[in-house]
């Protein structure tokens, strides 16, 4: 496994090495003891599925209490999976990746906990799968809103038409009215 920085240091590209032949592919998507040393130390304690249409975008959400770390894959199909940095002090502070994911590519993304995340279908659909370091909890899900003028997010929307967006993601809040971590 490959892992590759980003403009933030803490959000970490995952290439896994595939072996593939006429027959198919084999590769490994996660060992724990290399995802500790090259990017936290974690415990993963649940793991999601998704699947989306083309023009659906889901997110930015995040937690604040029971905050998520997201070691985050598609298995089919492709999408722009974004990292916001939520962490007041750090030095990204306001700070976006994004990073397209897909299928064919095969990338994992891990986005740490004190992150807000979300992300973009590009393809006719994409199935997305997402390890959690705790437990989801409605009661202290947030939204922040996915055109936010201040985090100005360059989402690379198929034919530059709006996404196709949750009711509670299009109430979600601005950077500025956002609730953080308590």
């Amino acid at each position: 496994m490959n892992y590759l920085q980003t403009e933030i240091p803490d959000v970490v590209i995952l290439e896994p090495k595939v072996f593939g032949d006429d027959r198919g592919f084999f590769m490994e998507t996660f060992r724990e003891n290399e995802f500790n040393e090259k990017c936290a130390k974690r415990q993963f304690v649940q793991e999601n599925h998704s699947k989306s249409k083309q023009g659906i975008l889901r997110g930015l959400h995040y937690q604040t209490q029971n905050t998520q770390g997201k070691l985050v894959r598609v298995v089919s199909g492709a999408v722009y999976d974004v990292a916001v940095d939520l962490r007041l002090g750090s030095e990204t502070y306001g700070k976006w990746v994004g990073v397209e994911l897909s299928a064919e590519n095969k990338r994992q993304l891990w986005v740490p906990e004190g992150f807000a995340h979300g992300f973009y279908v590009m393809s006719e659909e994409a199935e997305f799968v997402y390890k959690c370091t705790d437990y989801y909890a409605p009661e202290f899900e947030r939204s922040i809103r996915w055109d936010d003028a201040t985090l100005a997010i360059d989402w690379p929307l198929v034919n530059g038409d709006k996404p196709l967006v949750s009711e509670k993601d299009a109430q979600g809040d601005t950077w500025e009215t956002a609730e953080y971590f308590k």
